[in-house]
């Protein structure tokens, strides 16, 4: 995978809100989504009115926001758009929470806790078919290709990785190949969206895409390092399900490839156990063979990719907001 020498990350200034330069095309984002989730019957409601908690950083629809006003302008399509790939990423959500037997997310119970899996699938079905349905109102063929394209790489990405669980020799360009369908695939749908429809030349779109896939790419890894070495109480949900769901991520396989015979013979020996303290067994491990800190510099690799590819956008405050979230994405602890 190609990489760039990595520059000091431009900050956010503390306390600055990065959605505030698009705050009123956000809230029209919310009144769409609240408009096409209504529902006529009262427990189907209860059920859909409980994804509202799950309700976090917005990413993808401020990325596609952001992305159509550093190129220019936005248009009510755009909103509709942000919508559609909101309920895309809230319909995965639900479903890997039951694939991961989660229990809690943002702070609250998961729907498969409360209602069980069967709702749940649905629930994550009824996301899905709305999020189609409104995509077809823009009566642009253009969406629908683009969407259900990004859609099927997504469900692909995931079903890869279900079918490697357990597979404890798993290659990083495996791994690399997985998160690029499941999670870079859907941000980099956001920023070909936002620049497509803001009329941007040709070039910046594909350079906007680039920044997508490393975004997405490298806000996966941080996720994973979350779900190793995280603070439930700082990341509101259930943290060491890849452990558990024996899923192999980035600084397991380094681990497991790079580390010492010993280390890595450790780790196979804790991950075929049962001990229920996976984490904290594995954690030594580890930190000592640098997996934790390769895993970082992967993601803060990924990140300078990202901001290379800002370079195509002229100078705006709608670009820093872009490249002060690019560290965001890494430096996080939820």
């Amino acid at each position: 995978m190609n990489t760039v020498a990595m520059a000091p990350p431009p900050t956010i200034a503390p306390g600055l809100d990065a959605s505030g330069p698009v705050a009123a095309d956000l809230e029209e984002v919310e009144r769409i989504l609240a408009h096409v989730l209504k529902n006529k019957y009262p427990r189907v409601a209860e059920v859909v009115d409980h994804i509202q908690h799950y309700r976090g950083k917005r990413l993808r629809p401020l990325l596609l926001l952001l992305t159509a006003r550093a190129c220019g302008r936005v248009i009510p399509a755009h909103h509709v758009l942000a919508a559609v790939v909101e309920m895309i990423h809230t319909a995965t959500l639900v479903h890997d929470d039951v694939l991961d037997g989660a229990r809690v997310r943002r702070r609250v119970a998961t729907v498969n806790a409360v209602w069980g899996v069967q709702t749940s699938v649905l629930l994550g079905d009824y996301l899905f078919t709305h999020a189609f349905h409104l995509a077809s109102t823009l009566d642009d063929a253009r969406v629908c290709r683009l969407i259900g394209a990004a859609t099927d790489r997504v469900c692909e990405g995931e079903l890869f990785q279900v079918l490697q669980r357990g597979n404890l020799d798993m290659s990083e360009e495996e791994y690399f190949d997985i998160i690029d369908g499941k999670t870079a695939e859907l941000t980099a749908c956001c920023c070909h969206l936002g620049a497509l429809f803001s009329g941007a030349p040709t070039e910046t779109v594909q350079a906007l895409i680039r920044f997508g896939r490393c975004v997405g790419q490298a806000f996966q890894i941080a996720d994973d390092l979350l779900d190793l070495i995280g603070e439930e109480k700082a990341t509101g949900k259930s943290l060491g399900t890849d452990l558990e769901q024996q899923k192999p991520t980035l600084p397991l396989i380094y681990l497991l490839q790079k580390g010492d015979k010993q280390q890595a013979a450790r780790a196979r020996q804790i991950l075929h156990g049962s001990e229920p303290r996976k984490r904290d067994l594995l954690r030594p491990c580890l930190l000592e063979s640098g997996a934790l800190d390769y895993a970082r510099r992967r993601a803060e690799s990924l990140t300078a990719e990202a901001r290379a590819q800002l370079a195509c956008l002229p100078p705006s405050p709608y670009r820093s907001i872009l490249e002060g979230l690019t560290e965001r994405v890494v430096h996080r602890n939820a």
